[in-house]
């Protein structure tokens, strides 16, 4: 049986698993789809999509790929790499091309992404997810990836922890796509989320690279009071995290290049586009405030960070 396959947003992180699910396709198990945009897209439309990896470069060529979710088929498995700016518009064009036995794997940054989700699609299975990789998008038409594990850590659909997810999974081994599954994914992805917030707001409102902020004692004292905030709020929503995160993600920090920089911290830099303050500063102040805890350092970075970009794009609150 051939299973449809979406992959919306080609970027970094849609354009490796995208890529790499693109070999179902010669075996015919699978047709995969790419939604993209701009330069970008009119480079795969016209030659594929060039992926370079640690393990070799390909050239992936995918079923179709449009800029239009509208002239996708209905999807068996659906992979949404947005931004989070992008996510509600997009989930309110795949609604309609999604089945009651269609498997939703968000990856993107962010706690509250499987309810976003699933309040948009409430029919489809929506697994909760995190990845860890380093991609980027080095041309039109190429992505590439240095180091990180390239692997997907996900977990059941907490309100449909019955639903069949078998195609999902031979899907991810027949392309040789790394996966961990946890009975609750909860933790795994409040631990990267606890580490990229940190850095990236600290990041961004100082421009400062990973290594940089490593090596200053006022700014890795500010990623620590954002980790403990963080934190917080995790514990009095009963995450099951371990007591030595912050120390355990402080020492992480200092495994990457120098010159290292977030994603949050490259979009916060293009002033004059948007960003996901939605995901980091506003989601930490939201959920601090509803659960009765102070974020005060995350607060003054955000204020510091709202007064780089000025008025354009202001943040949008989705709590």
């Amino acid at each position: 049986m051939t299973h449809t396959i979406g992959v919306i947003g080609v970027g970094g992180v849609g354009g490796y698993f995208g890529g790499k699910l693109t070999a179902l396709i010669s075996t015919q198990s699978a047709d995969v789809y790419f939604v993209a945009r701009g330069q970008h897209l009119a480079a795969i439309q016209e030659q594929g999509l060039l992926l370079s990896t640690d393990e070799g470069d390909c050239v992936c060529k995918p079923t179709l790929a449009t800029d239009r979710v509208a002239a996708l088929p209905q999807l068996d498995i659906c992979l949404v790499c947005v931004k989070s700016y992008d996510l509600r518009a997009v989930l309110a064009q795949l609604q309609p091309k999604l089945h009651e036995k269609s498997i939703i794997l968000p990856l993107l940054n962010g706690v509250d992404i499987y309810d976003r989700v699933k309040e948009a699609i409430p029919s489809a299975a929506v697994l909760p997810a995190c990845v860890y990789i380093g991609t980027h998008i080095e041309a039109a038409g190429k992505v590439t990836q240095r180091g990180g594990a390239c692997t997907i850590l996900m977990g059941p659909d907490p309100r449909a922890p019955e639903r069949v997810l078998q195609p999902l999974f031979i899907a991810l081994a027949d392309s040789g796509i790394k996966y961990q599954w946890f009975d609750d994914v909860a933790p795994a992805i409040w631990t990267k989320y606890l580490f990229i917030a940190a850095f990236g707001l600290v990041g961004a409102a100082y421009d400062k690279t990973l290594g940089q902020i490593v090596q200053s004692p006022h700014l890795n004292g500010l990623v620590q009071s954002v980790m403990g905030e963080i934190e917080a709020i995790a514990k009095k929503k009963h995450i099951a995290l371990p007591d030595t995160i912050v120390a355990d993600s402080l020492k992480k920090g200092g495994q990457f290049a120098f010159e290292t920089k977030t994603s949050f911290q490259r979009d916060v830099e293009q002033r004059d586009k948007p960003d996901e303050r939605d995901l980091f500063s506003d989601t930490i102040i939201g959920l601090g405030t509803a659960l009765g805890i102070d974020t005060p350092i995350t607060q003054s970075l955000s204020l510091r960070i709202n007064q780089i970009k000025g008025s354009i794009h202001s943040s949008r609150s989705r709590l």
